[in-house]
């Protein structure tokens, strides 16, 4: 919420700039199309799209759009405000205060939902052929058997991979982006870093991550929920021993 507050007032700077408004206002609805020839018609629009868009995306249920287009109007061609400032302070924290209750209430739903869902994902699946558990419940299945060596904590190791929820959901995967990465073994997820040591160059491994040995109940950017379970296809390119 407070970035929407810190755009309007972006916004309304830009606006006052301009110094005086035509005396129809700025927000009609039923204008027509605006001929995109100038570069100062394209950046309004640019602006006015991706402010939309985030407003549209993250207020949709709670702002009433002809109350912001009297505000923006008003705000445009220097009419008097219809609130107060305390008035302004007032609703707006209000609906911040209320966005972070919806957003709280959304987080713990997610983390007994994902919780439920990952025991259930996990208990089902150690149960298949071939499904290796180890000790702390990282789940692993061995496609490629490889002959190399195999890396420890301090090593570098240069892997691709391809990660999935299990709904099959692809969340990153630099076999999708056709080039391998390369980092330290001990520098990523718990998962990851038990995985490595007990692979060998060659390897193609499917794991099973539990959310304890991923990112928690953090979870991670948007696809990544809290509490959630990861799968990775694995294969192990190479290790860089570092002394």
């Amino acid at each position: 919420m407070k970035k929407y507050i810190i755009v309007a007032t972006a916004v309304a700077a830009l606006v006052a700039c301009k110094g005086e408004a035509g005396s129809e206002g700025a927000a009609a609805k039923s204008e027509p199309a605006v001929a995109l020839q100038t570069e100062d018609q394209k950046a309004s629009y640019a602006i006015g799209l991706k402010f939309g868009e985030g407003m549209g995306r993250d207020l949709k249920d709670e702002l009433d759009v002809k109350a912001f287009y009297q505000g923006f109007d008003d705000g445009f061609s220097g009419n008097e405000s219809k609130m107060t400032q305390e008035e302004m302070v007032a609703a707006m924290n209000a609906l911040q205060a209320r966005k972070m209750q919806e957003q709280q209430a959304a987080q713990s739903k997610a983390l007994e939902e994902n919780k439920v869902a990952g025991d259930t994902f996990l208990e089902e699946n150690k149960k298949r052929d071939g499904v290796i558990v180890t000790e702390s419940g990282l789940q692993y299945e061995v496609i490629t058997k490889g002959d190399g060596e195999t890396p420890d904590a301090n090593d570098k190791v240069n892997v691709h991979y391809h990660g999935t929820l299990p709904d099959g959901t692809v969340f990153d995967s630099s076999v999708e982006r056709g080039e391998p990465i390369s980092f330290p073994v001990n520098g990523v997820i718990k998962g990851w870093t038990e995985a490595l040591q007990l692979m060998k160059v060659g390897d193609k491994w499917k794991l099973f991550i539990p959310s304890d040995l991923a990112y928690g109940a953090r979870g991670a950017g948007p696809k990544i929920g809290p509490n959630q379970v990861l799968v990775f296809d694995v294969e192990l390119l190479g290790v860089e021993k570092v002394e």
